[in-house]
């Protein structure tokens, strides 16, 4: 049987291996959810083919894998162009006996329509996993709904190229476009989130029983956490789909200031650890105070997690030679060469602080980079060490 084609004549496996940034879109929904295996799929009325794919759990189906067309629920996506997601199956009256499902021993699921500009099915985005995962929940639903979107929004781009069309591009468009998928993931991810917040804090404003006490303190962490997640795929989204980490730049004269309150709030949160600092800022630095405090904290943040718990980390600031720099040092095994190699990338989540997505590190190079600065690092059998440098303005 030929493979089914976009109308556009171009191989579906080609037209999604040029994507900008196809895995990265993957590893997002991927660390999102808590799910292990992602997919662009495209689908077509007799045939399911895998053309982007991210397996962390061995599902078995590579890049080219095609299935039984009848026995995918991206059938059922294709024919309802809507969202189908559900969290559970086992415990779903719907999902429970549902083929799919049984078929391939899933639990959790959701796939997001990837329609053209011209009402064209090309295929999904989709996420699957033999374990419970929050696949439907809202906020979830939209971000792949989003990603679908910036997905079709470049294979009509990618098409119109291959047409000769490219010189009608409107560069203006493409900007909005990008503007627009940003904006809109930071307030419909974040507004459900900061009406939580609010519930919450009026909550713990009332006499309630300790148990719902507990509950309560849990939720608020797990906001705060889930607020720092949305302002890291925000800043990825900024670097890698707009125009880069935007800057509020001034002589940030607060700096120590700033720089002690992070180090205060990480200290306060890993009680047991020694935090040496050296602040010697003997003037004003030209750049963006809030930035460069939350690059301090990444650095900071992965050196308390990953360093020897046993022995201090350093945390030094100086103002000399016509530049500015800001070193963490931490103790215990050294990096090895290959991983210093990927270290400033996005998603090495083995190499990143707490339980996020694994940007840490990307977004405080991004910082360093929107300051026409650099990050560097250093590690052997003695310490390791990452360092910011930027010039200081005459």
């Amino acid at each position: 049987m030929p493979l089914a084609l976009p109308p556009d004549g171009l191989d579906p496996l080609t037209s999604v291996a040029a994507l900008a940034d196809v895995s990265s879109i993957l590893e997002v929904c991927l660390r999102a959810t808590g799910m292990r295996y992602a997919v662009v799929a495209h689908v077509s009325a007799d045939r399911w083919l895998a053309c982007a794919v991210q397996d962390e759990v061995e599902f078995g189906l590579p890049v080219g894998g095609e299935l039984p067309i009848k026995t995918t629920l991206c059938h059922e996506v294709r024919e309802r162009r809507a969202t189908i997601a559900f969290d559970q199956a086992s415990a779903s009256p719907y999902w429970v006996d549902h083929h799919t499902p049984k078929t391939y021993g899933l639990e959790s699921y959701i796939a997001a329509p990837i329609v053209l500009s011209d009402g064209t099915f090309f295929g999904t985005l989709c996420a699957i996993d033999p374990k419970p995962a929050p696949a439907s929940r809202p906020d979830i639903v939209r971000m792949f709904e989003l990603f679908a979107s910036l997905i079709a929004a470049q294979l009509d781009a990618q098409a119109r190229a291959a047409a000769s069309d490219a010189a009608l591009l409107d560069a203006r468009a493409d900007e909005q476009l990008r503007e627009q998928f940003i904006a809109v993931l930071g307030h419909d991810l974040r507004n459900p989130l900061a009406a939580i917040e609010a519930g919450v804090i009026l909550l713990q404003k009332s006499p309630t029983p300790e148990r719902a006490g507990l509950l309560l303190a849990d939720m608020k962490r797990s906001t705060a956490r889930m607020a720092r997640l949305i302002n890291d795929v925000l800043d990825f989204a900024r670097g890698r789909l707009g125009g880069g980490i935007s800057l509020n730049q001034g002589a940030a004269d607060q700096l120590p200031a700033n720089f002690q309150q992070v180090i205060d709030e990480l200290s306060a949160s890993h009680p047991t650890r020694v935090i040496d600092v050296d602040l010697a800022i003997t003037r004003p630095v030209a750049a963006d105070a809030d930035r460069v405090s939350q690059l301090l904290s990444n650095l900071l943040g992965n050196a308390l997690t990953h360093g020897d718990p046993n022995r201090p980390v350093s945390v030094r600031a100086t103002t000399a030679d016509g530049q500015f720099e800001l070193a963490v040092a931490n103790h215990g095994e050294p990096i090895p060469e290959a991983l210093r190699q990927r270290m400033f990338r996005p998603f090495e989540r083995q190499v990143q602080a707490g339980e996020g997505l694994g940007l840490g590190l990307y977004i405080a190079s991004q910082i360093a980079a929107a300051h026409n600065g650099t990050m560097s690092l250093q590690s052997d059998v003695n310490q390791t060490v990452f360092s910011f440098r930027m010039p200081l303005s005459e």
